[in-house]
């Protein structure tokens, strides 16, 4: 199964009293770029996230957006700062002695003054947050899977079909080609006697020099390695997994074929099926650009 290089993915669970939401989008790439975005005071689980996604992507750039929001009241613990409090009463106490100021020191006077509370929250464990992270990213890369595999699966139908509709072009050049051969001959050893009817030059000489030149148009290794890098591309498909840069190199190769076909000859109908040809390669490339 092949995999397109876009996709979409999303999954939300509740864990611990926290509702975790991951969602995962991705667009071609020539590598793997995972970018991770998530609360600052949870940032120490981006490195396994990005992990987690190398897991199941080859490429493509990826972008991971994490929202975590607290569903129970948060354990927390409401302490005396006592060595603010005391440096407070100490320097109250001296300014009544000192100063002769009335002593109307309070319990809520002194609540208001700044840090002499301190919030203690209850300590984190990194390590379930990450899990927890973790376990809903595995969802939401399961979620963007299918929708890559869907894709995937559309792609892998196109390409065979273009695949099988190339081969049958091949076979077009193929039955066209001794013909082609056979005129071109024809045309030059009447264009050589014509040059040389007046030099005394033997008559198998001009049919050999003819055939000579006349093989140079002959096409024949061009179609086999189309058809052998036809037969590679089902090859592939047949295999699966991270096959989009093989697909790209094989492309090429088959274009080259194909251009050499072109500039072979001049026959008119053979011309008109390597632009058809060209035009399903175009078609391909623009396929395998999205594949993993």
């Amino acid at each position: 199964m092949i995999h397109s290089m876009t996709g979409y993915g999303r999954a939300v669970q509740t864990l611990r009293g926290r509702e975790i939401t991951v969602e995962l989008r991705s667009v071609n790439n020539r590598f793997l770029d995972c970018s991770v975005k998530l609360p600052r005071i949870f940032g120490y689980a981006e490195e396994p996230v990005k992990q987690k996604v190398k897991e199941h992507v080859a490429r493509g750039k990826v972008d991971v957006f994490i929202n975590i929001r607290s569903t129970a009241e948060e354990e927390v613990q409401i302490c005396l700062n006592k060595p603010v409090l005391e440096g407070y009463l100490k320097a109250l106490h001296s300014m009544v002695e000192e100063y002769g100021v009335r002593d109307d020191i309070s319990t809520s006077a002194l609540s208001r003054l700044p840090d002499v509370f301190v919030v203690e929250k209850a300590e984190e464990d990194e390590a379930q947050n990450v899990a927890d992270i973790l376990s809903v990213a595995e969802e939401a890369i399961e979620a963007y899977n299918r929708m890559r595999q869907t894709e995937g699966a559309a792609m892998e139908a196109d390409l065979r079909h273009r695949a099988a509709v190339i081969l049958g072009y091949v076979e077009q050049v193929e039955r066209r080609s001794p013909v082609t051969l056979q005129e071109y001959r024809q045309r030059l050893e009447n264009k050589m006697r014509e040059v040389l009817e007046n030099t005394n030059i033997d008559e198998s000489r001009i049919l050999t020099e003819a055939a000579v030149y006349a093989d140079k148009i002959a096409v024949d290794e061009e179609t086999v390695r189309l058809r052998s890098h036809i037969s590679q591309l089902e090859g592939l498909l047949d295999g699966g997994g991270a096959i989009g840069r093989k697909l790209d190199f094989l492309l090429q190769e088959m274009n080259r074929e194909t251009n050499t076909i072109g500039s072979k000859g001049n026959d008119i109908q053979q011309a008109r099926t390597v632009v058809e040809i060209k035009s399903e390669l175009e078609k391909i490339r623009e396929q395998i650009q999205n594949i993993e």
